[in-house]
C-alpha cells in the first residue's frame, strides 16, 4: 500500500503544492501586500484546500485499491466502492464550504456581516431547509445507500422496467447504464422510497427461462435431451441447474419451459438467447413437425360426406 500511496502522492498532490509554495513565498517577500497580496491569500487558500482534496482523495484510493487486491468477494468489493466514492464527495463539499467561507472572511467588509449573519443563522437555516428540502432528502438518501448497502456501483437492477448496471452514484443522483449503452440518471431518493429490483442483491448469480411453444407430438424427451448436450457447449451456462419441462397446453400448441442458470445478468441473456436459437434450429432440421402450424383449409362440412348415389339405405330398396 504504501507504493501505491506514494505514487498517488506525487502524481496527484505535485500540482497543487507547487502553487501553494509559490503563491506563499511571493506573498512573504512582498513588503507592500496592498490588492495583490489579497489576491495571493485567496491563491493559498485556494491550494491549501485543492491540496487537503487530493491527498485526502489519494488516501481513500489507495486503501480501497489494497482492500480490492486482497478480497475476493465481489459483492463487498462494489460495496466499499460506493461508500469510499460518497466519502470522496463528502469530503470534497465540506473542503469547498470551509474554503469558501475561509475566502469570505479575507475580507474585512465579511468579518462585520459575520455577527449579524451568525445572530440569524437559526431562521436562515429553518428557510433554507424548507426550500431545500428536495436537495437534503436526496442527500441524506446518498448516505443511506451507501452506507445501508441496499444498491451498489455495479449492481444490476430494474428500475422503471428498464435494466441495466449501477455506474454512479453521487449524494443526490444514481446512473444506471442499460444493456443497449443508454444512461438513466435519477435521484437517490428514487431507490429508498419506491420499490426495484436488484438481480446482485445476495449474489449475482441468476436463473432464466426459455419458453417455446410447440406442437402436442413434439418430442419431449428428446428435447430434454438435447438441451442438456447445448448447455455444456455454451460457456455461459455456470452448471448450477438446468431442466425442460411442459408448462401448460392449449388447443393448438404446448408450452415448453427450459430452465438454465449463470453468473450474472449478462450471462443468463447470452445463455437464453443461444438455448433458444440452437433448439428452434434443431427442432426445424430434425424434427419440423414439432414446430407449431396454423391450419389454412376450411373443414370439411359433415353433410358433404353424404354425396348423392352414394349408397345409403334408401338407394338400397329398391
Amino acid at each position: 500500500m504504501e507504493t501505491v500511496l506514494r505514487s498517488m502522492l506525487l502524481r496527484r498532490c505535485l500540482p497543487p503544492l507547487l502553487l501553494l509554495l509559490c503563491a506563499a513565498g511571493v506573498k512573504a517577500f512582498l513588503r507592500d501586500p496592498g490588492r495583490l497580496g489579497q489576491l495571493l491569500t485567496l491563491v493559498v487558500i485556494g491550494a491549501a484546500a485543492w491540496l487537503a482534496v487530493r491527498i485526502a482523495s489519494a488516501v481513500v484510493e489507495a486503501s480501497y485499491a489494497r482492500y480490492a487486491a486482497g478480497n475476493t468477494d465481489e459483492a463487498r468489493v462494489r460495496r466499499v466502492r460506493t461508500q469510499v466514492e460518497l466519502i470522496k464527495r463528502v469530503v470534497t463539499a465540506v473542503v469547498v464550504v470551509v474554503t469558501v467561507a475561509a475566502m469570505l472572511l479575507t475580507f474585512p467588509a465579511m468579518r462585520t456581516v459575520g455577527a449579524s449573519m451568525l445572530a440569524s443563522a437559526g431562521v436562515l437555516g429553518i428557510v433554507a431547509g424548507i426550500a431545500a428540502q428536495s436537495t437534503l432528502g436526496n442527500l441524506f438518501a446518498g448516505l443511506q445507500i451507501a452506507f445501508g448497502d441496499t444498491v451498489r456501483i455495479g449492481d444490476t437492477v430494474v428500475v422503471d422496467k428498464e435494466w441495466g448496471k449501477v455506474e454512479e452514484i453521487t449524494l443526490t443522483f444514481l446512473v444506471v447504464r442499460t444493456w443497449d449503452e443508454r444512461r438513466i440518471t435519477m435521484p437517490v431518493s428514487y431507490f429508498t422510497s419506491k420499490p426495484y429490483e436488484n438481480w446482485s442483491r445476495g449474489g449475482a448469480e441468476m436463473t432464466g427461462t426459455v419458453f417455446l411453444h410447440l406442437d402436442h407430438r413434439a418430442p419431449v424427451a428428446l428435447l430434454r435431451e438435447k438441451l442438456d448436450g447445448i448447455l455444456k457447449e455454451l460457456p455461459e451456462w455456470d452448471g448450477r441447474s438446468s431442466g425442460l419441462v411442459v408448462t401448460d397446453t392449449t388447443p393448438h400448441t404446448i408450452q415448453v419451459r427450459a430452465v438454465v442458470t449463470a453468473k450474472n445478468a449478462d450471462d443468463v441473456w447470452t445463455l437464453r438467447c443461444a438455448v433458444r436459437e440452437r433448439l428452434i434450429a434443431w427442432l426445424a432440421a430434425e424434427h419440423p413437425y414439432a414446430l407449431p402450424r396454423i391450419a389454412t383449409s376450411p373443414a370439411a362440412d359433415p353433410a358433404d360426406a353424404e354425396a348423392p348415389g352414394s349408397g345409403g339405405p334408401e338407394g338400397d330398396s329398391e
